[in-house]
């Protein structure tokens, strides 16, 4: 892809604005439905910044696997948990605060570091072309062949966690006993203590009332 260079530097400087506007409203906003739907926009917004550096293929991949899949995936398992629990002030909680701020520095240290330790030269090799695909899948399956496939036992954990989280056991009985049009769960008992003939009779029983 050829731009002009003023183009390619307010294509640049767009997305890196919208990057990190997203990601602020990922760590400060306090609705989660809201974080995950802003962690897609960051995620548009690094295969914009892989678009720029005519990695066509890495985008579209950073499109299907994390906006497509990863973050979709995370929207399933936010939506479909089902846990009502009353507000309790954790003892202490201080100290997690500062623990994670502690971490957040180290992180952004270790990064800062990598930024200024890594020399940002442009490359004089003539560029891929067509053949970057075979070279990523090479690199992908001999240099860097632990990484890959730790991040494919990562996503499988994470996708096993959403469906674990997801899972609707029971409810409480007062919840069952409230109007239907008032009731936003679905009334569920212990799927182990459910038979077939305890569900018609509760029907029967709710038709009764």
């Amino acid at each position: 892809m050829n731009l002009a260079e003023g183009v390619q530097l307010v294509s640049l400087l767009l997305l890196s604005a919208m990057m990190l506007g997203a990601a602020l409203g990922v760590v400060l906003l306090s609705n989660i439905v809201y974080s995950a739907f802003l962690l897609g926009g960051v995620f548009v917004s690094i295969s914009g910044l892989y678009i720029l550096l005519n990695a066509g293929f890495v985008a579209a991949a950073q499109v299907l696997i994390y906006v497509g899949a990863v973050n979709v995936l995370i929207l399933f398992g936010i939506m479909l948990v089902n846990k009502q629990r009353d507000f309790t002030p954790i003892p202490n909680a201080w100290i997690g605060k500062l623990a994670t701020g502690v971490v957040c520095l180290g992180l952004f240290a270790l990064l800062g570091a990598m930024v200024l330790g890594t020399p940002w030269a442009l490359s004089t090799e003539a560029a891929a072309g067509d053949a970057a695909i075979m070279l990523i899948g090479e690199h992908f399956f001999s240099d860097f062949l632990l990484p890959f496939e730790l991040a494919s036992i990562l996503l499988l954990m994470a996708l096993v966690g959403a469906i674990i989280l997801a899972r609707r056991e029971f409810l409480p009985d007062e919840d069952l006993d409230q109007p239907a049009d008032q009731v936003l769960t679905l009334p569920e008992r212990p799927r182990e203590l459910v038979s077939a003939g305890s569900t018609g009779n509760t029907a029967d029983e709710s038709g009764d009332r």
